[in-house]
């Protein structure tokens, strides 16, 4: 990889294959760093590194590592003794097993590099390890040394390179005891429909779209100090209450979800259309002996009932009569006779 600074060179072990690799950081940070200064004249604040032996100052290339025994005494380590651990991964990236993306605990992720192929021999069993692993559908689980210890590592396939993540060890994973709620509380299906209805609406985002807003307002404000000029202000935060009614705020939380995609509020039509049924119903109970339109219409189509029933009191007496005939012509002259009854039973009804 041109122009990119290797931070380990070694090999990977896969069964009886060696293969040549540079490991290489796969992350950068952006992040604006400061400086300590005094703050009354602006002067720069350093550390100055003193052996306590002689009381004076030592440089960086007098300074080495040395191990601190029970007894207080020091034990100096080499970068040769590094060097000559007695260990297979002090320069090789041995693979251990293969197994499920979902099997690592994303608790466990820590750094991430590249895995660059050291040469020309390199590129053939690089590439047989990359389609594999494409193949496989898994990641690979390795033991490498790094920075004086031993690491875990998950090899998986990014685009055409190998990536290799730091994992921690199991036993550096705190259990999440004490952190979640001590208290039983009780979630609802209506609640959770509302909760996914306002995963729904947010939906997805490309990841890519996302940028660190505080580094680009820390910007501003250096770039405006340096300017001899004002500061931006700081914007009024959004004020919210305490939310006492978690319906309510999961409603508004979908509403204003909706309102910033360009989205019509469903659920507020939903919302006030229920008002107005129940002023509906409560109407006709009101007695301050006014009519209304729909007691009306009510009391048109009750008047209209009688003409029913009298419709199926005729019609049952005739056919009880059809029943007590033996001739088939008689059922016939009934059948007549039922229809005449009923149309002038109407009228009857009517002029009463």
């Amino acid at each position: 990889m041109p122009h990119v600074r290797s931070i380990w060179n070694g090999a990977i072990s896969f069964g009886l294959v060696s293969i040549p690799i540079k490991l290489v950081n796969a992350t950068e940070s952006h992040s604006i760093s400061f400086r300590q200064i005094h703050t009354e004249d602006g002067g720069r604040i350093r550390y100055r590194k003193f052996c306590e032996a002689e009381d004076k100052e030592v440089s960086g290339a007098e300074i080495g590592k040395g191990y601190e025994d029970a007894d207080g005494s020091i034990i100096p380590i080499t970068d040769e003794d590094l060097a000559h651990l007695p260990l297979p991964t002090a320069k090789t990236i041995e693979i251990v097993a293969f197994v499920p993306a979902d099997r690592i605990d994303p608790l466990q992720m820590d750094a991430a590099y590249y895995l660059a192929a050291g040469g020309a021999p390199a590129a053939k069993p690089y590439t047989l390890l990359r389609e594999a692993l494409k193949r496989s559908n898994k990641v690979a689980i390795a033991k490498f040394a790094l920075r004086g210890k031993e690491r875990l590592g998950m090899l998986r396939v990014v685009e055409d390179a190998i990536a290799m993540h730091g994992l921690l060890w199991p036993d550096e994973v705190r259990a999440p005891e004490g952190v979640a709620p001590d208290t039983n509380v009780t979630v609802n299906d209506k609640e959770l429909d509302l909760a996914d209805a306002l995963m729904d609406t947010l939906g997805e985002i490309d990841l890519t779209e996302l940028h660190d807003e505080y580094r680009e307002a820390l910007e501003e404000v250096v770039a405006a100090k340096a300017a001899g000029e004002a500061p931006p202000e700081t914007p009024e935060p959004a004020r919210g209450g305490k939310v006492l009614d978690l319906m309510a705020a999961l409603e508004k939380s979908v509403k204003a979800a909706r309102e910033s995609r360009g989205e019509e509020p469903e659920d507020e039509a939903e919302v006030t259309r229920l008002p107005a049924r129940k002023t509906s119903r409560s109407t006709p109970k009101q007695t301050d002996g006014k009519k209304s339109t729909s007691t009306a219409k009510k009391t048109t189509a009750s008047a209209k009932k009688p003409a029913a029933s009298t419709r199926k009191s005729t019609s049952k007496s005739t056919r009880s009569s059809t029943k007590k005939a033996a001739s088939a012509k008689k059922t016939a002259t009934s059948g007549t006779a039922k229809k005449t009854a009923a149309k002038k039973t109407t009228p009857r009804k009517r002029s009463a």
